[in-house]
């Protein structure tokens, strides 16, 4: 666990959300605290992603509250929530595919980088200087994720293993406090997933970002998390370290008859 953790970045309180008739997240108390790994596990449905949208903006909760460093920001929009320092990946690559690998995360810092309109149609200093500072901070980025050689490489080029690590690093171009990350290891083999382990470690400890992961790779959940949050049917069902959640008869029967293999791997881990 990260020495520097402190009391909750992210606090959910009795949150809910109903679309018509279906109960997808059944009123969820939550605790992210500053400095901390978490990782939210549950079978396919169970409402994480619900969950993940609710904390971003993007689906506003039917009910309870969600506070960021002990403000509300239960109604905020996903543009508000990002600068504060709100931010998330997707499940399903999220780049420019006709971009280089550096103009994609020159993109992703927008909110930090833009300056009126005006400066940047004329070439203004201060919007050449702000370039120049994304330029740097890209380069920055590509090397954290080892994918400095591939700067001016189109992002259609890239194997699949290698487009997962460009989309964390455009999460972490726009300056997160807290990154969400939907599914990281979504299609890696064990090798790539290896190195996403201790690539996570590194952003946490070496940037001071807060982690919450959506993720089905047992593996990368009982190595990487500080502690781990299990939801099934919108209904959060257990929440403790790995080794306590690897034998939680609840956890085992939530998995049971769709990821039972998941689980396996997680008892021998």
């Amino acid at each position: 666990m990260n020495a520097s953790m402190s009391p909750s970045l992210l606090q959910i309180t009795r949150v809910a959300k109903s679309f018509g008739g279906l109960m997808a997240v059944r009123n969820i108390d939550l605790a992210v605290a500053n400095g901390e790994i978490a990782s939210l596990i549950g079978p396919n449905g169970a409402g994480k992603t619900t969950l993940f949208n609710m904390i971003t903006g993007f689906v506003r909760p039917t009910a309870g509250t969600i506070y960021f460093e002990g403000r509300d920001i239960t109604a905020f929009s996903p543009q508000r929530a990002a600068r504060l320092g709100i931010v998330r990946t997707f499940q399903i690559t999220n780049v420019f595919y006709r971009l280089t690998v550096e103009q994609n995360l020159e993109a992703a810092q927008y909110l930090q980088i833009s300056g009126p309109f005006w400066q940047t149609l004329v070439g203004h200093r201060v919007a050449r200087e702000r370039r120049m500072r994304a330029r740097a901070h890209a380069h920055q980025l590509l090397e954290l994720v080892g994918l400095a050689d591939l700067a001016s490489e189109e992002a259609r080029n890239l194997p699949y293993g290698q487009l997962r690590l460009l989309e964390i690093a455009i999460g972490l171009a726009a300056s997160p406090r807290l990154l969400l990350l939907d599914e990281p290891a979504a299609g890696l083999n064990t090798q790539e997933s290896s190195r996403l382990v201790g690539l996570l470690r590194r952003i946490c400890r070496e940037r001071n970002i807060t982690l919450l992961l959506v993720e089905h790779d047992m593996d990368v959940v009982m190595s990487v998390s500080d502690r781990v949050i299990v939801m099934n049917f919108g209904e959060k069902i257990a929440e403790g370290t790995p080794d306590e959640i690897k034998g939680n008869p609840k956890v085992i029967d939530a998995y049971l008859g769709g990821d039972l293999d998941d689980i396996s791997e997680a008892r021998n881990a």
